[in-house]
């Protein structure tokens, strides 16, 4: 997979990159874990989500986050992680001005800046967030949520209590043209161990429905 080096706001930031042979092809930008529990662009969770985007023939791009491998920086706890984002997204589209769509997917702390830059950013259309860490950071920005989209969780999930995240659904689910399609993944904990293939079957088909409907 290509390597890229591209501008942050703290300096170079580095991520590998699938482009797309397909004119027009949508864009997507898949976001890691939490740096300080050895959270990389390499972590096998983002990878599933960068290959589903890319087997659906989107150009996509997952990074590593500020201070994490040959990213500069240091980590600060959201805000400048955010930041980070938002400069990945700004390279893709610099060399695919005429993206058909843009989505976003996150891992745990990926899924919360996910979440964030789909807030600021209106061209996002849809997104997949696995195991949203909705007991521990703040998702209330999500007032309206822009977009519809996967939350995907395991019901063992020893971090993140399956109650947290279902109320964070709930709320979304009563806005007003939202649609959470919310899946559980049955003895999967907070790593998946065990149950990956089970996280790409569940993503791959709410993929293919998204994608199928019209815009």
């Amino acid at each position: 997979m290509p390597e890229v080096i591209f501008s942050g706001t703290e300096g170079r930031l580095e991520g590998r990159y699938h482009h797309s042979r397909q004119a027009g092809a949508p864009i997507a930008l898949t976001l890691h874990p939490r740096p300080i529990y050895r959270g990389t662009m390499n972590n096998r969770i983002v990878c599933a989500l960068f290959q589903a985007f890319q087997r659906r023939g989107f150009s996509v791009l997952r990074f590593n986050f500020r201070g994490v491998g040959r990213s500069q920086g240091r980590f600060d706890s959201g805000q400048g992680e955010l930041s980070d984002a938002a400069s990945a997204l700004d390279w893709m589209q610099s060399i695919n001005p005429n993206a058909s769509k843009c989505w976003i997917g996150g891992y745990s702390f990926g899924a919360w800046i996910g979440m964030q830059l789909m807030m600021r950013r209106p061209e996002i259309s849809g997104f997949l967030s696995i195991a949203p860490p909705a007991d521990t950071l703040d998702f209330s920005f999500l007032a309206p949520c822009p977009s519809s989209g996967l939350i995907l969780h395991g019901d063992r999930d020893e971090l993140v209590p399956s109650a947290a995240v279902v109320k964070l659904v709930n709320k979304l689910n009563h806005q007003k043209g939202i649609t959470i399609d919310y899946r559980e993944v049955s003895g999967a904990d907070h790593l998946f161990s065990g149950h990956m293939a089970e996280l790409s079957a569940a993503v791959e088909d709410y993929l293919d429905k998204a994608l199928a409907e019209p815009s």
